[in-house]
């Protein structure tokens, strides 16, 4: 079992990677059972209203919050992973051994991932910008370098972004050579190619090029922290490079951050984000030992991908909908206005969520790829 998805006895284990693993979780849960939707409807034209936003991406040249979850989510998939390889070796296991299981979980991702967002009223249609594909892409190369030197693999990472600047930029396609224009970049003509289709809000799936520097920038993390040499320093040093060069590239306008195409100033600014927000929770948790209130989230930290898969598949698909139509029943007698309902029925379903993740959690089954 990955020494990250057993119960927090272990004392090797880092809490602060469950509670950002779970506090990520816990935000996807709740987009997931509509929850900001209907808050956005609630407080439009209110005060309220810009911060709610912040739960949803920019439209396209900007940044929120929403747009650090995916970062998140890879950056700290690559710390786990640095962690699953050192007790692997520790254990005696082979390179070719971990490669086979390395190989087989992303395997598992690239199938869900598939699987998940193919479904559609119309039919069947391939998607592959989602997370968990990607992510099956970018675990593979962070493993595949995980024991070259610091310097090789952050040659490797800038390798990865100057190969996104080229493909957008000197590609020339016809009525695709506008890197930074909705329907009309390299990434969209990609989707064409890959999907049959253009996403119509700019997804697209060659993303996974240069969100690779996430997953394997928390390899590097994981490694450092292994190593136990001025983690909190380098991390926010890293940091603070990335958050300037990403927000230069913006401000000089030689590369806008754009998150739906994932554009280099865009990645480097989230990585600048999550290094920072990892060296946070680790000095405030596993250095100051502040590990109060933490449960919550370990909790759903330590079944990510199995709740993950739940409210994506069942709950977006039935669950959702057999919540609320009982509670806008209920709430109705009592002549609750529709939108109040929205809101309680979606706390209804996260609170259902977050009770399997405790069951499973005190019955100590961890899920994994």
């Amino acid at each position: 079992m990955d020494p990250l998805q057993t119960p927090s006895t272990n004392p090797a284990r880092l809490l602060s990677l469950d509670f950002l693993r779970g506090l990520i979780m816990v935000f996807l849960a709740l987009e997931g059972s509509w929850l900001y939707e209907h808050l956005s409807v609630a407080t439009e034209g209110g005060a309220a209203h810009a911060f709610v936003r912040q739960f949803f991406h920019h439209p396209w040249h900007g940044l929120h919050f929403w747009d650090l979850i995916q970062p998140g989510f890879m950056f700290m998939a690559g710390v786990s992973l640095a962690f699953s390889l050192n007790k692997q070796e520790a254990s005696g296991i082979s390179w070719n051994g971990s490669f086979k299981k390395t190989l087989k979980r992303c395997g598992w991702l690239f199938f869900w991932g598939v699987l998940n967002y193919a479904v559609h009223p119309q039919g069947l249609q391939l998607e592959l910008s989602n997370v968990l594909t990607q992510l099956s892409f970018t675990t593979l190369v962070a493993f595949l370098i995980f024991r070259w030197p610091v310097p090789a693999q952050i040659v490797v990472c800038l390798g990865f972004l100057l190969l996104r600047e080229a493909l957008y930029r000197f590609t020339n396609i016809p009525g695709f050579d506008q890197p930074f224009v909705n329907q009309h970049n390299f990434g969209n003509y990609m989707e064409l190619v890959l999907t049959g289709r253009i996403n119509p809000e700019g997804w697209v799936s060659i993303n996974c090029i240069p969100t690779t520097v996430h997953t394997i920038a928390g390899a590097l993390t994981g490694k450092l922290l292994l190593s136990g040499k001025q983690e909190i320093k380098t991390m926010v040093t890293w940091g603070a490079i990335c958050l300037i060069l990403g927000y230069a590239l913006d401000l000089s306008g030689i590369t806008p951050i754009i998150k739906r195409i994932a554009t280099t100033s865009f990645t480097l600014v989230s990585l600048g984000y999550c290094l920072w927000a990892f060296a946070f929770c680790y000095w405030w948790i596993d250095i100051a030992q502040h590990k109060k209130y933490l449960k919550f989230f370990t909790i759903v930290g330590m079944n990510s991908i199995f709740i993950y898969l739940f409210f994506e598949i069942v709950g977006s698909r039935w669950l959702n909908y057999y919540f609320h139509s009982i509670v806008h029943g209920l709430f109705g007698m009592i002549n609750t206005p529709a939108i109040y309902s929205s809101i309680i029925a979606s706390l209804c379903i996260f609170g259902f969520e977050w009770y399997l993740c405790y069951f499973l959690y005190k019955r100590k089954i961890f899920f994994k790829l």
